[in-house]
């Protein structure tokens, strides 16, 4: 399964960049759009694992709970 990389902007609006096959590279593409982004820029880049464009999407805008760290 590949690594679909996206822009995300508040909204949230997602944005395809790019497609890799292999962990490395996708996180590679992430890291350097995270450190080029300019201070005013509030968008987060984001890779996931999924078997296809439209799954990957469907799982970056679903919200996810809060995770809990230990019991209340």
């Amino acid at each position: 399964m590949p690594y679909f990389v996206y822009k995300i902007t508040p909204g949230p609006k997602l944005t395809y960049i790019d497609t890799k096959e292999r962990y490395q590279d996708a996180r590679t593409i992430v890291r350097d759009r995270r450190q080029q982004r300019a201070q005013d820029d509030d968008a987060d880049y984001r890779m996931i694992f999924a078997n296809q464009q439209g799954e990957a999407e469907k799982l970056l805008s679903t919200p996810r709970d809060e995770r809990v760290i230990g019991e209340d």
